[in-house]
Order: C-alpha cells, then structure tokens, then sequence
C-alpha cells in the first residue's frame, strides 16, 4: 500500500466567500460614503464650508443695515462724549481762574492794612525818597500791582454808591451833583472782586 492511497481528498477552501469578501471591500466603503454623502447625493457640509459661504444678497444688505446703524450710533456717541468733554474743560478752567482770583484777592487782602500805613506815612511826609522807608512802600506797592489789584477813589471824581462807601456828606456850595470831596480810605478792587469800597467825604449840593 502506498501512500497515495492513505492521502485524502482536500476539500475545497472555504476561500470563495472571503474573496469575495475581499473584492466587495472597496465597494462596500464606497456605499458606506455615499450614503453619509446622503441621499440626494450632495456631501454633508463642515462647520467650516458654512463659515466659509458667501451670503445672499438679502444677508448681506441685512448685514450692511446693520453695520450702518451702529455707525451712526456711534457717531452720535462719541459727538456726545466730545460735547461733554468740552463743557467739562471749560468750566474747569473758568473754576481754576476763580479760585486763582480768588486766593490772589486773600493775598493781597492782608496786604491792605500795610498799605493804608504807608499812604498814612506818605501824607505826613515820612516817605521820603531814597528812605528805607519809602523803598519797602514802593516794593510792596509793586508786588499788589503785579497780582492785578486796582486802587480807585480820588477826590473830584463823582461818587457811584456801587464802589463808594459815603461817611460824611457835606453841603458844599456850588456842587450840583454828589462828589468825592476827600478820600478817607482808598478803595481796592481786583478784576471783578471787590476787596474793599473806598471810604469818601462826599460833597452835595447845599439846599
């Protein structure tokens, strides 16, 4: 007996359904892809392929419309916040020049009293010129003229109750309308402040 005989017959390789397993691969990724392409047979749009349309031309005049009134809102903002901002600048520099005024009036306020001495002194003769003296009035009398303060009160000139403090009044023939006959205290003023209304003898007509 030889070994032919004792070799059995080989059954055939279950290999037909694997091939064709095998062959239907592809295809089958191919169907798996067309039916996520969907059923009219378009590819599903990514966010991005969305991102990245062009708008319709309604969108895009909506949008337009849109971008226009904020514009337009934000024009009339910032013209707004301009305004106010302007206003603010200049109330602040009208209040900086009030108070600059202002503590220039207290300076030279407390200067008065030293001034009145020293016209006190010039009446009496004691401000002799190249005197010491007569050097420090000149001084301090430059430095109230430097911060904008104004002397006013003369004799002769009319008397204006506004600036004139009256305290005396004389029948004095010959005068038709009140005047300054002789100023007591000069007056001082600075800008519109009024720091001290001159004390004046005034003369009226005599009745």
């Amino acid at each position: 007996m030889t070994d032919k005989d004792f070799e059995e017959p080989i059954d055939e390789v279950p290999g037909d359904s694997g091939s064709e397993a095998q062959a239907s691969g592809p295809e089958s990724q191919g169907d798996a892809a067309a039916s996520a392409a969907g059923a009219d047979g378009e590819p599903e749009l990514t966010i991005e392929d969305i991102l990245a349309a062009a708008q319709s031309d309604d969108a895009a005049a909506a949008d337009g419309a849109g971008a226009a009134e904020a514009d337009s809102d934000l024009l009339v903002d910032l013209k707004r916040l301009q305004a106010e901002y302007a206003n603010y600048r200049r109330r602040t520099e009208e209040q900086r020049e009030v108070e600059m005024e202002r503590a220039r009036g207290s300076i030279a306020k407390a200067l008065l009293p030293v001034l009145d001495d020293f016209d006190r002194a010039e009446k009496h003769g004691d401000l002799v010129e190249g005197a010491p003296l007569a050097a420090m009035a000149e001084k301090l009398r430059g430095i109230v003229s430097r911060l904008g303060v104004e002397r006013y009160g003369e004799a002769g000139e009319p008397f204006d109750p506004q600036q004139h403090e009256a305290i005396f009044q004389a029948p004095t023939p010959g005068t038709t309308a009140p005047t300054i006959l002789e100023v007591v205290e000069i007056g001082y003023r600075l800008g519109s402040v009024e720091l001290r209304p001159a004390k004046v003898v005034v003369a009226v007509p005599v009745e």
